[in-house]
């Protein structure tokens, strides 16, 4: 929890609980170790907050505007909503609505810390098997050009009705934000691949069990390939890590 100095009285906020960038950080950072400040203005720049500023430009920010923005970090942290759908729901909020937190993709326990190994358990159930185009489109908050540059470089794949499965709207918000750092779908195009291969690698282990005449081993098989897909996404980031010489916490 952020803990952020109080208003003052009245309406407006008390020049001395007015806060500048870098203060704004170091509250922050004792939950988001990660974030920027090139990460705060980018915030401001997608509407997210709305800073005051001072006469020579300067970014002040009211005890609001800090716990706004931890709730922005943390729903993009637990949660991997696109940056649209937050910045609707803490509107929303706002206006005094009783808004619930969209259920999109996988979502995540905020009191883990291994966020990277979080986005390769087993998910919870999905809302929805399926989603439809518009709804991809409104979730990932892009428009037709870059989901169809995502379908050729095979990210994200159209079932034959057209629609959706329920797991494309996180591939879609992690291609939104590895996007924000330069990251170009092209160039994600090896990920695929790799994906593809250990997918395979999966489906050759179990195929013998979904082709077995008992129902019961048939059934099994279900068990087989999440574990197996498990396993195999944490050792992919194992490799990752040990890669960069990292280790996330």
């Amino acid at each position: 929890m952020l803990h952020t100095p109080s208003g003052g009285a009245g309406s407006g906020t008390a020049a001395a609980d007015m806060m500048s960038i870098g203060a704004v950080l170091n509250v922050l950072r004792d939950e988001f170790p990660e974030v920027t400040v090139s990460k705060i203005r980018f915030l401001e720049a997608e509407g997210l907050i709305e800073p005051q500023r001072t006469p020579s430009g300067y970014r002040k920010f009211s005890p609001h505007d800090v716990e706004r923005l931890g709730h922005v970090l943390r729903m993009q942290r637990d949660h991997y909503l696109p940056l649209k759908v937050i910045r609707e729901h803490l509107d929303a909020l706002e206006r005094g609505e009783d808004a619930r937190l969209p259920a999109l993709g996988r979502q995540r326990d905020a009191g883990d810390g291994e966020r990277l190994g979080e986005l390769f358990t087993e998910p919870e159930p999905p809302t929805a098997a399926r989603i439809g185009r518009a709804e991809l489109l409104a979730a990932a908050g892009i428009g037709e050009p870059e989901l169809a540059e995502w379908e050729s470089y095979g990210l994200v794949t159209p079932l034959p009705d057209g629609g959706y499965d329920a797991e494309t709207v996180t591939v879609a918000a992690l291609v939104v934000e590895l996007g924000r750092f330069g990251i170009e779908p092209r160039h994600l195009r090896a990920m695929k691949a790799a994906a593809d291969r250990e997918a395979g690698l999966v489906d050759q282990v179990v195929s013998p069990l979904r082709r077995h005449r008992n129902p019961q081993t048939r059934a099994h098989a279900e068990a087989r390939t999440k574990e197996l897909a498990g396993l195999t996404a944490k050792l992919h980031a194992a490799l990752v890590q040990s890669a960069l010489g990292v280790r996330l916490p």
